[in-house]
């Protein structure tokens, strides 16, 4: 079984990551954003109501977070394991997935902590923003962001950490260089291969 949490600061690479590890792994990478769109997509119950708070530029409430998650773990395809990007993003929503997966008798296998230079990160993140026009992506905008994120993930980094499941990855480099590290890092602490 594989079911990891991925967690890092903006630009570093979680996103990428994520499609590689799913690959490696077979397993659903699954993100917030991902789960929001399909819903909305698809016009589910719980769609209908996170787009009333997405069309009013509100971000999605907690509970309504947690029951799309919910919804979205209780499916099929994640039964061999499945690979969280995006959530959880708060202490509660920690509890609340602890919650999740002791109803389904199972547990995380690993948080995956991908690190970034901070420079480093602004210097992508900036590439980022010309690339796609954003030009609200200032400097001080990046940095702001992920002071944000220092902010609120900390205490998360720590609620695991102290579980013991937290393996810091350097996430610069190539793309296939910090996929390795991952994996390896995931076979040291299993005793396992991917391969």
């Amino acid at each position: 079984m594989s079911r990891f949490l991925l967690i890092g600061p903006p630009g570093a690479g979680k996103g990428t990551q994520a499609e590689q590890l799913s690959l490696a792994f077979k397993i659903p990478a699954i993100s917030t954003g991902d789960i929001f769109r399909h819903n909305v997509k698809n016009e589910t119950e719980l769609g209908k109501k996170a787009k009333a708070f997405m069309d009013r530029g509100e971000y999605v409430p907690d509970s309504l977070t947690n029951d799309l998650v919910r919804d979205r773990l209780s499916q099929s395809d994640v039964a061999d394991g499945f690979l969280l990007d995006g959530y959880p993003r708060t202490a509660e929503q920690v509890t609340e997935l602890d919650a999740i997966l002791a109803a389904a008798e199972t547990k995380l296998d690993a948080v995956i902590l991908l690190t970034a230079d901070t420079d480093e990160v602004v210097r992508r993140l900036l590439g980022r923003a010309q690339e796609q026009g954003r030009a609200d992506d200032t400097e001080d905008v990046i940095r702001r962001r992920l002071e944000v994120y220092e902010e609120q993930t900390a205490p998360l980094i720590d609620i695991y950490a102290g579980r013991g499941q937290v393996l810091r990855i350097d996430g610069l480099g190539e793309v296939a260089e910090v996929t390795s590290r991952i994996v390896e890092a995931l076979e040291r602490q299993s005793g396992t291969s991917s391969r």
